[in-house]
Formats: structure tokens, C-alpha cells, sequence
């Protein structure tokens, strides 16, 4: 399912215009980016949780040439499942 199968799924199950669905689902998302970006965890009881993480920098190599190549720290978003949905996958 993609995000405009989910807006017309909850829009038809609600009976709401997709329109507004779809402003709700982009707001959702953009929440949720922004608490991140801040370092934030955003708890959703049931579903999941969101959180970043930070990778330390490190040395690979080109895998063409063999020379040792520099990769720089950065943030990682992760997500892990609540309880509720692992279990209404299993």
C-alpha cells in the first residue's frame, strides 16, 4: 500500500473527503519528520516508536579501486514495532 492507497482507504472508510484525509496524512508525516529532525522519539502506543540514531564515522573502501574512502557520521531514522502490530502480523 502506497500513501495515496492509504488516504483513499481511510477516506473511504471514514467517509471523509480525500482531500482532507490527505492534508491530515501529509501533516502526520511532516510532524513526525519534524520531531525527529529535532532528536525527538515519537511514541505511537500500539503501533511503534520512531527515533534516530546516530552512526559514527568510519572508514570503508571504493570496492572498484580498493582505496580507503571516508564516510562521515550521520542520522539514521528508526523505527520499531509496538507490541499490538507485531502481533496482528503474526
Amino acid at each position: 500500500m502506497n500513501k495515496q492507497e492509504l488516504i483513499a482507504a481511510v477516506a473511504e472508510t471514514t467517509g471523509q473527503a480525500r482531500t482532507d484525509v490527505g492534508r491530515t496524512v501529509e501533516t502526520m508525516l511532516a510532524l513526525v519528520g519534524q520531531a525527529l529532525k529535532k532528536g525527538d522519539e515519537v511514541r505511537l502506543v500500539g503501533f511503534g516508536n520512531f527515533s534516530v540514531t546516530r552512526r559514527k564515522a568510519s572508514t570503508g573502501r571504493n570496492p572498484r579501486t580498493g582505496a580507503p574512502l571516508k564516510i562521515e557520521s550521520s542520522s539514521q531514522p528508526k523505527f520499531r514495532p509496538g507490541k499490538v502490530l507485531k502481533d496482528l502480523v503474526n
